[in-house]
């Protein structure tokens, strides 16, 4: 009969094959039931749960992007190590942090220096090897003039003079290494953060935040570079990890007006310590210079010690411009300490000898990475005998 039906085996898999197809009010279904979901018959792209092997049952489906493991933090993350996997010890990444400048410098004096007797023309190129890297002139002089006087004429390797030179400059460091001290007696003990753009003082508070937190003392933090809204919010990102509260206004507000709410209710809350973050300002501006005065005027108004500190951040990058910097800031706000940052991108680490022996200003910590733990207090031995690539004593 040219109407027969397709076979039931057909039917029931929906195999039957293309053709005119009987209208819907003409089919007379055989079996009562609703049809099966498709696709019954198991296909390479769905394959039956019963093929797929135990232990991948248990493995969860992929959530989005944020609930995905974490990957693991790179050495210089903004985050503290992880117990699993300890860092090296503060010596071995200061070490790590000064090769480019120890490296440069240890290289040079190594083509001046093979074992020969030491002569003028070898001092007049160790004295030129000091100043590039940055040491200054006058520690240059004083370190061939100590070659000179105990062994000209005589033997000298490369290994004599990388010990003289970290003598020498733990001399110069060793009276400028002097820790900051919060004292008790002054609370909240006001820290004024000042520097040039993108000298890191940002960075480094939230980690000296992170730092006092963790002695105990309670903080409160002041975002008072109002010109940049990234400013503002690096700062509030750095509050929440410390769980240490950030007063803030949205960006333009009179950043003298923000330090004098900061300083009201520090006092208000009984803070141990609080910390002003300013707005990166050029030392050759002289309006600016103005603006970070009346900061200091209005904080005076609330408690006429105040600040307690004054910290210069320094970019080690800058090299010599950094010498400028302090003299200016010196005279126009006060400064009471330094702090010098980014010393493992530069091959200038050096300009922290020249610094101390001509500003005397004290050098309370040093950054070697962007990592929670790369800022430490300043110790000069260490300081010398890493960049000089003597070893340690």
């Amino acid at each position: 009969m040219s109407d027969q039906k397709p076979g039931f085996f057909k039917r029931l898999f929906g195999l039957e094959t293309p053709g005119p197809q009987p209208a819907p009010s003409q089919m007379r279904p055989i079996n009562p039931e609703p049809p099966m979901p498709e696709p019954v018959l198991p296909t390479p792209e769905a394959p039956p749960p019963a093929r797929v092997p135990p232990d991948l049952e248990a493995v969860p489906p992929p959530g989005p992007p944020e609930t995905l493991p974490e990957a693991p933090a790179p050495a210089n993350a903004m985050v503290p190590a992880s117990a699993d996997a300890p860092r090296p010890g503060w010596f071995a990444r200061l070490t790590g942090g000064l090769r480019r400048s120890s490296d440069q410098l240890t290289g040079s004096i190594a083509g001046v220096f093979t074992k020969k007797k030491l002569d003028a023309a070898m001092l007049d190129e160790l004295e030129d090897v000091l100043i590039q890297a940055d040491l200054g002139l006058d520690t240059a002089m004083a370190i061939t003039e100590v070659l000179r006087r105990e062994r000209f004429g005589r033997d000298v390797s490369g290994e004599d003079v990388r010990a003289l030179l970290a003598g020498e400059v733990e001399k110069v460091l060793a009276p400028v290494a002097r820790p900051l001290v919060i004292e008790a007696g002054k609370k909240p003990f006001v820290i004024l953060m000042i520097g040039v753009n993108g000298s890191g003082k940002t960075t480094t508070i939230g980690k000296l935040s992170q730092k006092f937190a963790a002695e105990g003392k309670s903080v409160l933090l002041a975002a008072g570079d109002t010109f940049r809204a990234a400013a503002i919010e690096q700062l509030q990102i750095w509050g929440q990890r410390t769980n240490t509260p950030v007063v803030s206004g949205p960006p333009g507000t009179d950043a003298s007006g923000l330090a004098f709410d900061a300083v009201t209710r520090a006092r208000a809350e009984a803070r141990d310590v609080l910390i002003i973050d300013t707005a990166g300002r050029l030392q050759n501006r002289d309006e600016l210079m103005n603006e970070l005065e009346k900061i200091i005027r209005v904080i005076k108004k609330v408690d006429p010690s105040a600040p307690h500190a004054t910290l210069l951040t320094l970019d080690a990058t800058t090299g010599q411009n950094a010498l400028r910097q302090v003299d200016i800031f010196g005279a126009r706000a006060g400064v009471t300490g330094l702090v010098m940052t980014k010393l493992d991108s530069t091959a200038r680490g050096g300009i922290l000898v020249a610094i101390a022996r001509k500003s005397g200003m004290p050098v309370h910590f040093i950054g070697v990475g962007e990592g929670v733990d790369d800022l430490e207090p300043f110790a000069a031995a260490d300081f010398a005998q890493a960049i000089a690539g003597a070893p340690r004593a």
